[in-house]
């Protein structure tokens, strides 16, 4: 649109448009927004009598527009908005009612202008083009006379005695005459300029006659240098040579990109010479001793444990410098298993006779224990036999360089050296495979700060790192460098960025992202820089809202996901801005409790932490536990002072030290994320910001290849059944589920959900039919490292009203419930419950390299290092030992945060790899350390001896004592017990839809072992609505579009019970529902233990 019209509101969200109606409270109020299902469409939502009911408006191939309306109904079409909305404004033409009262925009809350970080100001302008109607005719030659006049004068001004006469001529005839058809381009939408394009050829000339006799000599040269010749290179001299009339700035930027690249090429190919040939390399990773304690018989003894992994050898000695008693190599090194109590490590060794072996040290400290297990981790790795990495080290970088340099020194950061939770320093020598590195206010050109990465990279690992992408919005940057090995293991790099300075125009505040596959693996990454000043946290939320929801990256087959649900794992990082909520007299307290490290009461005051436990940003994303001082505002050149005032024209301002640089991850459920570092520099003071660091270890998926032939009859499967939907919407529009994944063969749609209104204003949407999901892939070891994305849509408007993710994992025993919560465009807008079974094809995965490192649960039984047969290791068995990666030990928080999904799983009673068992150690499947506690379908005995597991965040809680206080709830969290098998009839949870039940129509709640009686109390059964067919099916047909959605307004809080949210408590959702069973079979109706009366007739 061509003006402003106050009834636009543009792109805002749907729940936004309901809550500005809801305000109005009037009937006849409306408003238009754009549609979030179909690109150019708008959505026309009308409140009557407080219900909203939403329009789809349309274009046509001719570009004209029409509300799609009812069979019956003759469909008008329009040139313009306005025209469409003035002819509604009429009755009883096809609307609910007539549009009467527009729903004005709310003011951008953000338009003072701000003094930081803003572009050199231009000279004055005296052309008030903004003052001038589209529809006067005499419009286009104001314009042109007052561009023409303004640029003639200050030309007039200009020293011109270096500039030919020719050219002078020719910029003065531009500003005369051909401005005027530039201008006219302009107004018409053309970004083409004719008169400055022959202006720029004119005077460049001989510059492109230059340039076409250079470049022909570069490029011999630049194939001289390349190892792999390309068959087109030799094309492009003659094609720039037969098209003088090229673009200069074309050309001049393929002469630059050129001269770069021969130096690259040159400066790779001596480094290569130097390194491989020229002299001797030094190993990366040299060798490394540990001291440590072993107790004998209550006689505590020192030894050295001396770590070579180049050489894939572990050695045993006595004495510091003595000789090696016994080495073990990498492949006898079955299992690390870490105490949680005190500096304990166990280490499970294979003897020559095939025996476990089991030796207990005991270390200094954690930092020194975590190192010895890198150490050992990267050993493994380094000398496996597998074709593809299950795991990567991923380094994540953030710093505001305050518009200054770097130093000539930044080992420590790239170290994770300093200042809160660090690498221990054996570790140093250990590169990453992944450096992502953002800056803020970075006066460096791409190249230049590319440059510095590398060397300072290639000093610190020995390696000359690969540039994946490098990516910039004016001074926000982000660049990743990959190992060479895995240079061809990356693919599908996306990069893109979004302004969310004044007025969402300005790229001084914004976000930069990127995003790539890692073999079978997804990676986002987003280094974005919100808007400063401690009493502006609205519209730092509002920044991350417009990132998550414009930021286009990834698969973009999956458009119904913001960046939050397309990647297996998303880190998203940079200068946030929030502040601490303290009032500014409390600047010098809050510097001597930072110079005693008594950050935990400023933590608590954090903008963040704050925001994030409301859950108005960074929904369901996790963040290691700050131990390191603020990052801002320091002095510069030094660390020992914050300087938290600063002088302007309005007085002083307060900027009190805080946390404004940060990392935060979320990442698919039942995936291997760890974090081994998270703190900030003490030696880099050039900028007011300290750089902060975080290495993080993650699980990646190899792209798979099936073992199963092209003609194997094998099928696997993935069935979804007994789906119910809580929305928290005040639409009543039907629903639909629609089922993403790369595992699966297409997009599977559902047919329409059936709708129950709660009083509480949420909708209950029960999708009763059982959905068969095709796999493309049926082997084990690849089913299990997928995720299925679920998306609920309208089936009039194709909106998605909640994304949510489901791990295969889940399901890799049995038939698993599981409850997941729904979001959207980052903020909660329901839950949703349902069973999923998989069925794959024979055979089991392979142990991973992430499983190598393990919790032990107990440390009351020690087997004092005896050796012992592996049919007959008994003592192993005793410990429970849990697999870190699925247990978010480093994310634990004092508070319970929902991580929007949970899971009831089978008992954990398979066998442990690496614990007695020889098979499972050749590639047997360690069950235990895969699947949460939970309820199987199969029967287990009440008798049989049930082992302890900790409270995983990733899982949900798994115990609680009703009514228990909080300080009972910290006791027990780390305390749990495996479910109940049996469940009593009255323990049902009345608002959940029943589990599949067999054939036999009766509603029996009986199991194999007597119960309590049922209670007598029951609702009035819900007659059975008739089928009615879906509207999904391919596009809606001309002459019958579908309804508008209607929605209620002004509901309360929810006052009434709603489904147990399991995320929010320790109480296991499986002592509350029927024994799950697998059977396929469509649940009978009536058997539904609740379902709310409806307020109006179901079509």
């Amino acid at each position: 649109m061509q003006s402003y019209q106050p009834w636009c509101h543009g792109n805002i969200t749907r729940s936004k448009a309901e809550d500005l109606l809801s305000k109005a409270a009037r009937d006849g109020s409306f408003l238009i927004r754009d549609s979030e299902s179909i690109q150019g469409a708008y959505a026309l939502c009308v409140l009557y009598q407080n219900c909203v009911h939403t329009y789809r408006i349309l274009p046509n191939e001719d570009k004209k527009i029409s509300v799609q309306a009812s069979e019956g109904v003759p469909i008008r079409f329009f040139s313009t908005l306005p025209e469409l909305v003035e002819a509604y404004y009429n009755p009883n033409i096809g609307l609910v009612t007539h549009l009467q009262y527009p729903v004005q925009r709310e003011e951008d809350a953000d338009g003072e202008q701000e003094s930081n970080n803003l572009p050199p100001q231009l000279p004055p302008r005296n052309i008030a083009t903004n003052d001038v109607k589209d529809n006067d005719p005499k419009s286009s030659e104001q314009v042109c006379k007052s561009l023409s006049d303004t640029f003639l004068k200050r030309l007039q001004h200009m020293d011109l005695s270096t500039v030919p006469e020719e050219h002078q001529m020719a910029i003065q005839e531009y500003f005369r005459t051909s401005i005027c058809l530039d201008v006219e381009q302009v107004q018409n939408g053309d970004a083409y300029l004719p008169g400055l394009k022959k202006l720029t050829m004119a005077i460049c000339k001989n510059l492109n006659s230059e340039v076409s006799r250079i470049l022909p000599a570069l490029e011999v040269f630049h194939q001289t240098l390349d190892q792999q010749i390309s068959a087109g290179i030799g094309k492009v001299p003659k094609q720039m040579s037969a098209k003088s009339y090229q673009s200069v700035s074309l050309r001049l930027e393929q002469l630059t990109k050129l001269l770069y690249s021969i130096e690259d090429k040159a400066k790779s190919a001596m480094f290569d010479s130097v390194g491989n040939e020229g002299c001797h390399r030094k190993s990366l990773i040299p060798t490394v001793t540990f001291e440590v304690k072993q107790e004998s018989l209550g006689i505590s003894t020192k030894m050295f444990l001396k770590v070579d992994v180049e050489g894939g050898k572990l050695y045993f000695k006595k004495a510091k410098d003595g000789p090696e008693e016994k080495y073990f190599t990498q492949n006898k090194i079955l299992q690390l298993v870490k105490s949680q109590k005190v500096f304990k490590l166990v280490i499970v060794l294979e003897t020559e006779k095939e025996k476990i072996l089991r030796k207990e040290f005991v270390f200094d400290n954690t930092k020194k224990r975590e190192g010895f297990c890198q150490l050992l981790q990267q050993m493994k790795n380094k000398h496996s036999e597998k074709p593809e990495p299950d795991m990567i080290t991923v380094f994540i970088g953030t710093w505001n360089m305050g518009s200054a340099g770097p130093p000539h020194n930044l080992r420590s950061w790239f170290q994770c050296k300093g200042q809160g939770k660090t690498r221990d320093d054996t570790a140093d020598h250990i590169p990453h495979d992944l450096y992502v590195i953002g800056t803020q206010e970075d006066p460096l050109s791409d190249r230049e700060w590319a440059e510095t990465v590398k060397s300072v990279l290639t000093k610190v690992t020995n390696i000359r790192f690969k540039q994946v992408v490098i990516n910039t919005l004016w001074n926000i940057r982000i660049v990743v460098l990959v190992k060479p090995e895995h240079e061809n293991r990356i693919s599908h790099v996306f990069s893109n960025c979004v302004k969310t300075g004044i007025a969402n125009t300005l790229g001084n505040k914004g976000a930069v992202g990127v995003s790539f596959m890692f073999n079978g693996t997804s990676f986002g990454f987003v280094n974005s820089h919100l808007t400063s000043g401690s009493e502006k946290k609205l519209r730092r939320n509002q920044n991350y809202t417009n990132i998550l929801r414009f930021l286009n990256l990834g698969d973009k087959k999956l458009n119904p996901f913001d960046i939050t649900h397309r990647f297996t794992h998303l880190f998203w990082f940079g200068d946030l801005n929030y502040r601490v909520e303290f009032p500014s007299t409390e600047a010098e307290s809050i510097v001597t409790k930072i110079k005693q490290q008594q950050y935990h009461e400023l933590l608590s005051k954090d903008q963040l932490s704050l925001e994030r436990n409301e859950e108005k940003v960074f929904l369901h994303f996790d963040e290691e536990d700050i131990t390191f001082p603020p990052t801002y505002r320091f002095e510069r050149d030094t660390r020992e002072k914050y300087a938290y005032t600063k002088a302007k024209a309005t007085g002083t301002k307060y900027n009190l030290p805080s946390w404004c640089d940060r990392v935060l991850r979320k990442s698919y459920p039942l995936v291997h994320v760890v974090c081994h570092a998270y703190g900030c520099t003490t030696d880099i003071m050039t900028s007011d910001h300290s750089p902060v660091f975080a290495s993080f270890e993650v699980g990646v998926a190899s792209q798979f290849v099936s073992k199963q032939g092209p003609n194997s009859t094998t099928q696997g499967g993935i069935q979804v059944m007994n789906c119910v939907a809580t929305l928290l919407t005040k639409s009543k529009t039907k629903f639909f589920i629609e089922y993403h994944s790369s595992c699966l063969e297409k997009t599977v749609k559902t047919s329409e959900g059936e709708n129950a209104e709660h009083s509480d204003g949420s909708i209950k949407v029960w999708f009763g039919n059982q959905v068969e999901l095709t796999p493309i892939i049926s082997d084990p070891e690849y089913l299990l490292d997928q995720h299925i994305l679920i998306c609920v849509k309208s089936t009039d408007s194709d909106e998605s009203y909640g994304e949510g993710c489901v791990a295969l994992r889940a399901a890799q025993y049995c038939y698993t419930e599981f409850q997941i919560t729904l979001t959207h465009h980052g903020e909660k807008t329901g839950t949703l419950t349902g069973g999923i079974q998989l069925h794959t094809s024979e055979g089991k995965p392979t142990e991973k390299l992430y499983d190598f490192i393990k919790i032990e649960r107990d440390d009351t039984v020690s087997s004092k290092g005896k050796s012992s047969d592996t049919k007959k290791s008994s003592v192993i068995q005793k410990h429970d030992i849990s697999n870190p990666n699925y247990m978010g030990v480093s994310f634990q928080r004092s508070n319970v945060i929902d991580k929007g999904w949970s899971y009831s799983m089978p008992p954990k009673n398979h066998p442990l790899a690496g614990q007695g068992s020889k098979e499972s150690k050749k590639g047997g499947y360690d069950g235990s350390t895969h699947s949460p506690t939970g309820k199987c379908s199969n029967p287990i005995d009440e008798t049989e001896t049930r082992s302890e597991m900790f409270d995983n965040p990733l899982y949900g809680s798994m115990e609680k004592i009703t009514g228990q206080g909080k300080d009972q709830d910290h006791q027990q969290r780390d305390h749990l017990s495996s479910p109940e098998p049996i469940i009593k009839a009255t323990e049902v949870e009345s608002d959940r839809p029943p589990v599949p039940i067999p054939r036999n129509r009766s509603c029996t709640l009986s199991d194999t072992k007597p119960q309590a009686p049922i209670s007598t109390t029951t609702r009035p059964s819900v007659h059975k609505k008739p089928v009615v067919p879906s509207r999904l099916e391919g596009v809606v047909p001309v002459g019958r579009p579908p309804l508008p959605s209607k929605s209620w307004l002004g509901i309360p809080d929810p006052q009434t019970p709603k489904p147990r949210d399991y995320r929010d408590s320790s109480e296991l959702p499986t002592k509350h529902r029927q024994t799950a069973r697998p059977v396929h079979l469509q649940p009978h109706r009536d058997a539904y233990p609740e379902v709310p009366k409806m307020s109006r007739s179901v079509k």
